[in-house]
C-alpha cells in the first residue's frame, strides 16, 4: 500500500486561498477542505486539523495564516512593518530595500493576496512608487489604496496609471479634489481631532464599498496613525537581524508618562527565514 503524497507548499497556499473565498459555513463549520490527498477541517476561530499531517513547514503555513483567512466578523483592518532590531524600517534617506529578507517579502505579498483592499500612505507612493499588486504568490489583486490628506501626489505615478488593479485615492473633506487622479478615483473623509485622516471613517467607507479585510501595508506614519486611533485589529511587525543606527523609526505613538499606559497586545511568533514575524492582536 503506497504512502500518501502529503500537501506541500503550493497546494497549502490554495487551500488557504479556497478558505479565504468560501468561508466558515452558515451553519457554523467546520469548513472541509480535500485538498490533494489531504483533508482539512477550518473552525470558525481560524483553528485547524489535517488528516495526513503534512511536514512541519506546512503546518506552520496553515499556523499562520488560516486565522487571517477564516474572519468570523467584518472589518478587519491588519497592519505589516518590517524593521530592524533596533526599531527602524528605513534609513534617514528612505532606503528600505531589503531591511528583511525574501520570506517577509513573500509574505507581505501573501497578506495583499488575501486582503479586499492594500492600504499605504502618500509618502510611500512619492518614495518607492509601488505597485501593489500580488506578483510573488498567486491570488488576486486587491483594491489599492492611497491616504493622500493635502492631495499632494501627481497622476504620474505608476499605480495611477495601470490598470492592474482599481485604485482608491482618499483625501480630506475639507478639500475640493478633482474625481479622478489618473485612473484613480478620489474619495473623501473627514479629519480627525488631531487633523489626520480619521481612520475608522476610512474603514467605515471601504466597508461600504464592500472592502471590509484591510492591509495597511505602510508606511510608519500611517501604520501608527491607525494604531493610535484604535484602528487596528492586528499589527504585523516583521523584524530583521540588522542594526541601522539611525533613520526612519516604525512605530510612534503620543507620549505616554507611565509603562502602564503602553499597549500589550496578545502576540503571535512565527520565524520567517531569517527574520522573526510577531503579530499584535488587540481585538
Amino acid at each position: 500500500m503506497r504512502a500518501p503524497i502529503l500537501l506541500d507548499e503550493a497546494a497549502a497556499w490554495d487551500a488557504i486561498c479556497a478558505a479565504r473565498r468560501l468561508g466558515i459555513p452558515a451553519g457554523g463549520g467546520p469548513l472541509r477542505l480535500d485538498v490533494a490527498e489531504s483533508r482539512l477541517w477550518i473552525e470558525r476561530d481560524g483553528g485547524w486539523s489535517i488528516d495526513p499531517t503534512p511536514p512541519a513547514a506546512i503546518c506552520r503555513l496553515l499556523e499562520l495564516y488560516l486565522p487571517l483567512a477564516i474572519r468570523p466578523q467584518l472589518p478587519f483592518t491588519i497592519a505589516h512593518l518590517g524593521q530592524s532590531l533596533d526599531g527602524r524600517i528605513a534609513a534617514a534617506n528612505g532606503a528600505s530595500r531589503w531591511v528583511t529578507g525574501p520570506e517577509d517579502l513573500l509574505h507581505n505579498h501573501r497578506m495583499r493576496a488575501l486582503a479586499d483592499a492594500i492600504l499605504v500612505g502618500a509618502d510611500t507612493v512619492r518614495l518607492d512608487d509601488p505597485q501593489l499588486t500580488v506578483r510573488r504568490c498567486p491570488g488576486e489583486n486587491p483594491v489599492r489604496v492611497v491616504l493622500d490628506p493635502m492631495l499632494g501626489l501627481g497622476p504620474d505615478y505608476a499605480l495611477f496609471r495601470d490598470a492592474a488593479a482599481a485604485t482608491l485615492v482618499i483625501t480630506a473633506a475639507d478639500r475640493d479634489p478633482p474625481p479622478r487622479l489618473g485612473r484613480a478615483e478620489v474619495v473623501t473623509v473627514p479629519r480627525a481631532a488631531d487633523g489626520t485622516l480619521d481612520c475608522r471613517a476610512i474603514i467605515a467607507l471601504l466597508g461600504a464599498r464592500g472592502l471590509g479585510w484591510v492591509f495597511v501595508e505602510g508606511g510608519g506614519v500611517t501604520v501608527s496613525r491607525f494604531l493610535a486611533q484604535g484602528a487596528l485589529d492586528r499589527l504585523q511587525l516583521t523584524i530583521s537581524p540588522l542594526i541601522i543606527g539611525s533613520g526612519r523609526p516604525g512605530i510612534q505613538l503620543p507620549e505616554i508618562q507611565d509603562l502602564a499606559q503602553g499597549l500589550r497586545p496578545r502576540l503571535r511568533r512565527f520565524a520567517l527565514g531569517d527574520d522573526m514575524l510577531f503579530e499584535c492582536d488587540f481585538s
